[in-house]
């Protein structure tokens, strides 16, 4: 027979093996993946860092 403070374990590993499994390295990709799309357009509109 499980115990409150079981069953909340449980949860809690499960939620910290979501963020740490799947959630960070999305967000990581996500987030590097945005800045470097930012960059190239800001670079397409301005022209190459030290052109003008």
């Amino acid at each position: 027979m499980t115990t409150q403070t079981d069953e909340s374990k449980s949860l809690e590993l499960k939620i910290f093996l979501f963020l740490t499994v799947l959630l960070a390295p999305i967000l990581s990709v996500l987030l590097v993946s945005g800045l470097g799309f930012a960059i190239w357009f800001s670079q397409i509109l301005t022209g190459p860092p030290g052109a003008g």
